[in-house]
C-alpha cells in the first residue's frame, strides 16, 4: 500500500499525482485482494516515494503493471518523497541519503544477458550513456556522480526533509535491442529502478531502505507522444464495457516497491571487488580483454591467471565467491541459489541458453577447469644454478667412489658416521608460449627471472661447436615442444643491457 507524505505543501504542489494514487487504489484489483490484506496498521510502511513525471498508457490491463512511455534524451521529473510516519528511521533524520537510479531491462531473457546487450549498445554508441542526469533542472541534489564502467547508472546525495527532484534523461531507445522480425520492429521494455541507502557506522552508504521502479518504454523524440495518443484513441474507439477492463491514463506515474537492485550482498563501495552495476563511484567493472580469459595469457608484469576449479561440495556462498573471482560476477544474480553441485550439473548447452554463446562457453570451461593448451612450452633454468648442481652432483660421485673424503666423525664415537653430500636441485621454470614470437620469449624470460624486458638485447641460442645463433621469430617458431634450455647472460658491449644465450 502506498501513502503519501504528511506534509500539506506536497498535496497542493502536485494534486494529480493524489488524485492517481486515490484512483489506483480504488481500481477493482485492490478490492478483490482486499480480503488478503493486513489490516493497515500491521501492513509496511515504505519510507519514501518517487513519483514520475510522465503519462501512463491507457491501453494497459487492470491486472498489469503500469507502462510509461519516454522520449529519448528528454529529461524528466523524478519526485523523491519522504513518506515516514512520526517516529520512523529517526536515525536518518536531519541526514543525507544516497539513492542510485538505474535503467535497466525488464525482460528477464535480456536480464541475463545484460552486459552483453549493454557492451554491444556501448560499440555502437561510443562516447554515450545510457542514462544522465540533467542537473541544472534537477533540485536538492547534491554531489551528483556518474560511473564510466555504469553507462546505466546515477548516483546522488539528497535530504529528505528538502524538496528534492531529480531530471533524468534515458538515452537507449527500445528497439535498440530488438532483432529484426518480418520487417518490422517491437521495442523491449525497461525498468527505471530506484534504490535508496542510509550510512552505516563507518559512513559508507550501503544499509538499504527503499527500492522502487516502474516499467517505461523509450521512443525516439516525439515518438512517445504519438504512441501515447495512438493508444488513447484506440480506447475512444472500443465500447464500455471492453474500457471497464483497461487502467485510465495518470499525468504521473508512481514507482512501485520492489527489491533492491541487485540485492544486499552486491553494494560495494570497496575498490577489491567489482561486481556489474554495483554502487559506489570507486567500483568499477572491468571488461576482460580477447586473450585474458586463457589461462596462459600473461601481461607484463601481472601474475597468470588461473580457473580455480569449483568442488562440488561448495556451498551456495562459495559459489557465489567462485563466480565473482572468476569474472563472471554479471551471473551471479542469476545462480543466487546455486551451490557448487548445482552449477557443475548444468550442461554446456544450458549454460549457452541462460548466459549466451560467449559467455555460455567461458563459463562451461571454467567449471570443468579446461585451460587451452599453449603452442609451446620450454623450460629453462639458469646457468649459475644449473652448474652449481652438476657440481655438487659430481663431488657426490668421487665420493662414493672413495676419490673424496665425506666422511665426520663426531666426539669420541668409535664408529664414523659418514654425511654424504646431496647435490641441490636444478630448478626450471616452464614457459608457456602462444604468439612463437622473439618478443614474447624474451619478454617471458624477463618476467621469471625478475628483469625488465628492456634490459634484454638480444637473444642468442647455442649452436654446434659453440656458435651463437640469433633467434627469430622462424626459430621460435621451430622449436621443439617441452625443449630444455640452461640460460646464460652475457653484457652487452655497447649498452647497459644483456644478451641472453640459450644452451
Amino acid at each position: 500500500m502506498l501513502f503519501w507524505h504528511s506534509q500539506p505543501e506536497q498535496y497542493h504542489q502536485y494534486p494529480s499525482s493524489n488524485s492517481y494514487l486515490r484512483d489506483v487504489l480504488a481500481l477493482p484489483i485492490f478490492k478483490q485482494e482486499d480480503s488478503n490484506l493486513p489490516p493497515e496498521n500491521e501492513s509496511k510502511h515504505p519510507p519514501f516515494q518517487y513519483v514520475l513525471y510522465a503519462a501512463t498508457s491507457p491501453a494497459v490491463k487492470l491486472h498489469d503493471e503500469t507502462l510509461t512511455y519516454l522520449n529519448q534524451g528528454q529529461s524528466y521529473e523524478v519526485r523523491m518523497l519522504d513518506n515516514r510516519k512520526i517516529g520512523d528511521l529517526p536515525e536518518i533524520s536531519g541526514k543525507m541519503v544516497k539513492s542510485i537510479v538505474r535503467v535497466v531491462f525488464h525482460d528477464r531473457r535480456l536480464q541475463y544477458t545484460e552486459h552483453q546487450q549493454l557492451e554491444g549498445w556501448k560499440w555502437n554508441r561510443p562516447g554515450d550513456r545510457l542514462l544522465d542526469l540533467d542537473i541544472p533542472m534537477s533540485v536538492g541534489i547534491i554531489d551528483p556522480r556518474t560511473n564510466p564502467a555504469q553507462l546505466n547508472t546515477i548516483e546522488f546525495l539528497w535530504d529528505p526533509a528538502k524538496r528534492t527532484s531529480a531530471f533524468i534523461q534515458v538515452h537507449c531507445i527500445s528497439t535498440e535491442f530488438t532483432p529484426r522480425k518480418h520487417g518490422g520492429e517491437k521495442g523491449v521494455p525497461f525498468r527505471i529502478q530506484i534504490d535508496t541507502f542510509k550510512q552505516n557506522e563507518t559512513g559508507e552508504y550501503t544499509d538499504h531502505l527503499h527500492s522502487a521502479s516502474c516499467q517505461i518504454k523509450v521512443f525516439k523524440p516525439k515518438g512517445a507522444d504519438r504512441k501515447q495518443k495512438t493508444d488513447r484513441e484506440k480506447m475512444e474507439k472500443r465500447t464500455a464495457q471492453e474500457k471497464e477492463k483497461y487502467q485510465p491514463s495518470y499525468e504521473t506515474t508512481i514507482l512501485t516497491e520492489c527489491s533492491p537492485w541487485p540485492d544486499n550482498a552486491y553494494m560495494n563501495s570497496s575498490p577489491s571487488t567489482t561486481p556489474a552495476f554495483t554502487s559506489g563511484q570507486v567500483s568499477t567493472y572491468s571488461v576482460p580483454d580477447s586473450n585474458s580469459s586463457s589461462p596462459n595469457h600473461q601481461g607484463e608484469g601481472t601474475p597468470q591467471f588461473v580457473v580455480e576449479q569449483l568442488c562440488p561440495t561448495a556451498t551456495i556462498q562459495e559459489a557465489q565467491q567462485w563466480l565473482h573471482k572468476n569474472r563472471f560476477s554479471t551471473y551471479a544474480r542469476l545462480f543466487s541459489n546455486f551451490s557448487g553441485s548445482d552449477l557443475l550439473k548444468l550442461t554446456r548447452d544450458d549454460l549457452v541458453q541462460i548466459c549466451g554463446s560467449a559467455d555460455g562457453i567461458r563459463l562451461f570451461n571454467a567449471l570443468k577447469a579446461r585451460s587451452v593448451r599453449p603452442r609451446l612450452t620450454i623450460y629453462v633454468c639458469q646457468e649459475s644454478q644449473h652448474a652449481r648442481s652438476v657440481s655438487q652432483l659430481a663431488r657426490s660421485q668421487d665420493n662414493e667412489n672413495g676419490e673424496g673424503d665425506s666422511r665426520a666423525i663426531y666426539g669420541t664415537c668409535p664408529v664414523p658416521v659418514v654425511v654424504s653430500c646431496f647435490p641441490s636441485l636444478a630448478v626450471y621454470h616452464a614457459i608457456y608460449l602462444e604468439e612463437l614470437t622473439t618478443a614474447e620469449l624474451a619478454k617471458k624470460i624477463a618476467t621469471i627471472f625478475s628483469i625488465s624486458q628492456n634490459q634484454i638485447n638480444q637473444v642468442y641460442r647455442q649452436g654446434p661447436t659453440g656458435i651463437h645463433v640469433l633467434v627469430s621469430d622462424q626459430m621460435v617458431h621451430n622449436l621443439q615442444d617441452e625443449s630444455c634450455f640452461v640460460i646464460s647472460t652475457v653484457k652487452a658491449e655497447n649498452s647497459e643491457g644483456y644478451h641472453v644465450i640459450l644452451k
